[in-house]
């Protein structure tokens, strides 16, 4: 199914060449071919022959692209991983022909240790990520929490298939042919507890008990997530003064059909604790999305303190967001905000939960999801918008 997706290639492309990273199936060639048709070369280095042409010879770029008829489009190179080398000639041909380049991968790691600077400013970054709320026709909620966003599987009449083949995917053309570890088996059994412990702080030697490998490689194959998009980490708030905050940062997989798949997942019931961690992630989720589809130049962060308080969600100074399944707000609910608050940092306190009255609760903002996605997308939270999406 064609859906219109927010971020848009055209509008960043004329301030300036992109890298644009994404985790595999998120879409980035389909939105790079749909957004840029008669605009672009399209240079695919997963077709053989054009790959064995570049990797031998990385010049060849230049004269692919010098052919009549190319001279002025915008050339976009896809998996641009894939040949490391390809940077420095993209590197010339920025400065020295001034053509305008989009580059697409699904992982940072092999071009930073191929070329380290990543063109040293010549060119900028984006991400896509899965699907987000409004970008889905008809959107359900249940849905998305048990197959996730990745469009190839919430279209599916089959996701459980889609999600097992993703799966395997990963693993064989990200994990094992890049080589990014020697033991495929102790990697597999990694993947399953980091699904398990999805949304919690990280303790590596507890990760690494579980699955039978050293503190270090945990340390090691976390950082392999993060570099293949498939991960990421929120940082924690330690700024507070009147309370001592934790330092240690909580770890999320990228989308929640992805983690039900790796952790085993067989059903997901709406009164379970499981549902409850699935609603939060989805909510990090769409606000990692938003505040990377704006240009915000802000992170996303959270906050537990030392006490037992916890505030899920923090964006730059201005939002502070507590997120719970709950379907009835009581006062108990809002402690974290509460002694947030006595920090007088944050502008705006939220608390998003599936209670449908939205109300103003002594400052705190109580909103139904559906209301809280309508109004991030609709940026009606965020007091200032940096950039364009």
């Amino acid at each position: 199914m064609d859906v219109d997706r927010i971020l848009n290639m055209r509008e960043l492309l004329k301030k300036k060449s992109f890298f644009l990273f994404g985790p595999r199936s998120t879409g980035k060639s389909t939105l790079a071919e749909a957004q840029l048709a008669g605009e672009a070369l399209f240079i695919d280095l997963l077709d053989g022959t054009t790959y064995l042409r570049l990797v031998a010879d990385p010049s060849a770029l230049e004269q692919m692209i010098g052919l009549p008829g190319n001279e002025h489009k915008i050339v976009i190179i896809d998996e641009i991983q894939k040949i490391p080398a390809l940077l420095d000639q993209i590197h010339r041909l920025i400065e020295k022909k001034h053509r305008r380049f989009l580059m697409t991968g699904s992982s940072a790691r092999k071009l930073r240790a191929g070329a380290a600077n990543l063109l040293a400013g010549r060119a900028w970054a984006a991400q896509l990520f899965p699907l987000v709320y409004t970008e889905i026709p008809k959107p359900d909620l249940m849905r998305i929490l048990r197959y996730g966003t990745l469009p190839q599987v919430y279209f599916s009449d089959d996701p459980e298939e889609e999600l097992a083949a993703y799966s395997q995917t990963y693993l064989r053309e990200e994990i094992q042919t890049e080589g990014l570890v020697r033991k495929i088996p102790q990697f597999s059994r990694f993947l399953k507890v980091a699904a398990l412990c999805n949304g919690q702080t990280i303790n590596y030697s507890s990760v690494g008990s579980d699955c039978g490998v050293a503190a270090s490689t945990v340390r090691e194959y976390f950082s392999i997530l993060e570099d293949t998009l498939i991960g990421f980490t929120v940082e924690p708030w330690m700024a507070s003064r009147k309370r001592k905050a934790i330092q240690t940062a909580k770890f999320y997989l990228f989308d929640t059909g992805v983690t039900h798949m790796l952790a085993g997942t067989e059903t997901l019931d709406r009164n379970s604790d499981l549902f409850g961690k699935s609603f939060e992630q989805w909510i990090a989720m769409e606000l990692r999305a938003y505040v990377s589809y704006r240009r915000l130049k802000v992170s996303l962060l959270f906050w537990r303190s030392t006490s037992g308080h916890e505030v899920d969600f923090l964006i730059g100074n201005a939002l502070a967001i507590e997120v719970k399944s709950t379907t009835k707000v009581v006062a108990q609910d809002l402690r974290g905000l509460r002694a947030l608050a006595e920090e007088s940092v944050f502008s705006t306190l939220i608390y998003v939960s599936h209670d449908k009255i939205d109300r103003n609760v002594d400052g705190i903002l109580c909103y139904h999801w559906q209301t809280f996605v309508t109004k991030l997308w609709g940026d009606e939270l965020f007091p200032a918008r940096v950039g364009g999406g």
